[in-house]
C-alpha cells in the first residue's frame, strides 16, 4: 500500500519535508502541494514530481485521493487545518506548534478524543534524533539511577529583527520542553524565566534562561540564545544519581590548519537534525499504514504550549509560575 500525501505550506520546512518524503520514504507518494503563493507550490511540484499544486488547503484535506496531510503552513493556521483533518478522519503530521495557544491545542485534543483514535502527530522531531534516543535509553536502562537534572542549550547564529524574548520561549524553547518531558517521562510543575542583565541590547535574539521543576522533583534548565553568532548549537546533559549522559552532535570531519584543529557548526537546525526529520517522516508514514501512533501527540503539543504560556507569564512578571495541566484523556495513555 502507498500513502498518498498532501503538504500544506511550501516554505522552508514544507519544502524540506517534500524533498525528504520523495527521496527517503518508501511507501509514500507526494500527491499534492498547497501554498498561499501558488507559484511557489507549482515550483516545488515541478522539483519533486507532485501531481498537483494549488492554493486551497481544504481542497487537499477533503480530496479523497489524499490519504494523509502534512501541515507546514504558518502557526496561526495549524488549529483550523488540524481540526479540518480530524473532521474527515485524515491522519496529519503538523509542524510545531500544534496551535498558538494552549486552549487552541485543547480544542484539537477534544476533537481527537471524540474521534476515538490518535491520528495527529506533532513535528517534535528530536524524539527521533539518535543522540536524544540514546540519552533516553541510557536513563531507561537503570544503570545511571534516577534522573536529577537536565541541562539544555539552544543557540542559533542570528535572529530576525522581529524575533523577541517571548518567541525564544514559544518558538525555540518548546523543543526543549517536549524533549525533556519525553526523556524524563514527567510533567512540568513550575517555570522561572531569567534574562542576563549584561545582555547588550535586550532586543531580538537576546538570551533567556529558564529553570523548570517536574512532578518527579527533577530540575531542568534551558538556555535559548538566538543571536549566538558562532553557529547552530544544541546541547544537553542528563545528570543522574550514578552518572551523566550528554548529547553528541553528528560531525563527519575535523580540520587541522595553521596550528588549529577545528570542528564545524551547522548554520541552522536543518543540517543538525536531518536524520531526525527523515526518521520522523518514515515513522509517520508507517503509523498511517499500521494505525499505530508514533511521535508526539496532540496532548504533547498542548503540554508544551501550556509550559510556554507559563514561561511568558514568568518573563513578564519576574517570578516563578505554576504549571497546571488539564486532566489527560485516556486516549493519550
Amino acid at each position: 500500500m502507498t500513502v498518498r500525501v498532501g503538504i500544506i505550506g511550501v516554505g522552508v520546512m514544507g519544502s524540506d519535508h517534500a524533498r525528504t518524503l520523495v527521496a527517503n520514504v518508501p511507501g509514500a507518494e507526494l500527491r499534492a502541494l498547497c501554498d498561499a503563493d501558488l507559484a511557489s507550490a507549482r515550483a516545488m511540484a515541478d522539483e519533486t514530481g507532485a501531481k498537483t499544486a494549488g492554493s486551497d488547503p481544504l481542497a487537499i484535506i477533503n480530496d479523497p485521493a489524499i490519504d494523509a496531510v502534512l501541515i507546514a503552513s504558518p502557526d496561526n493556521t495549524h488549529r483550523d487545518l488540524t481540526l479540518a483533518c480530524l473532521a474527515v478522519q485524515k491522519p496529519v503530521l503538523c509542524e510545531k506548534p500544534l496551535a498558538p495557544t494552549a486552549q487552541e491545542c485543547l480544542d484539537i485534543v477534544a476533537a481527537e478524543t471524540r474521534a476515538g483514535r490518535r491520528i495527529v502527530q506533532i513535528g517534535y522531531m528530536r524524539r527521533f534524533d539518535p543522540a536524544y534516543v540514546e540519552v533516553k535509553e541510557a536513563l531507561r536502562s537503570g544503570q545511571l539511577g534516577r534522573a536529577l537534572m537536565l541541562h539544555c542549550f539552544h543557540r542559533n547564529v542570528s535572529a530576525p529583527p522581529w524575533f523577541d524574548a517571548g518567541m525564544a520561549i514559544t518558538n525555540s524553547a518548546v523543543h526543549e520542553f517536549d524533549i525533556a518531558r519525553w526523556i524524563l517521562e514527567s510533567e512540568f510543575t513550575s517555570v522561572r524565566v531569567f534574562r542576563p542583565g549584561a545582555s547588550a541590547s535586550g532586543g531580538a535574539g537576546s538570551p533567556v534562561f529558564l529553570v523548570l521543576e517536574t512532578s518527579s522533583g527533577q530540575l531542568v534548565n534551558v538556555e535559548t540564545f538566538n543571536n549566538a553568532a558562532y553557529g547552530y548549537d544544541v546541547r544537553g546533559e542528563l545528570v543522574c544519581e550514578k552518572g551523566t549522559v550528554s548529547l553528541r552532535s553528528p560531525v563527519n570531519s575535523e580540520t587541522s590548519h595553521k596550528l588549529i584543529q577545528s570542528l564545524p557548526y551547522p548554520s541552522d537546525w536543518r543540517a543538525r537534525f536531518a536524520t531526525a526529520y527523515r526518521v520522523q517522516m518514515q515513522a509517520w508514514i508507517k503509523s498511517v499504514l499500521t494505525g499505530s501512533p508514533a511521535g508526539a501527540s496532540a496532548w504533547d503539543g498542548y503540554a508544551s504550549a501550556a509550559v510556554a504560556e507559563a514561561g511568558l507569564a514568568s518573563l513578564a512578571e519576574g517570578r516563578s509560575i505554576a504549571i497546571v495541566l488539564n486532566r489527560r484523556p485516556a486516549l493519550y495513555g
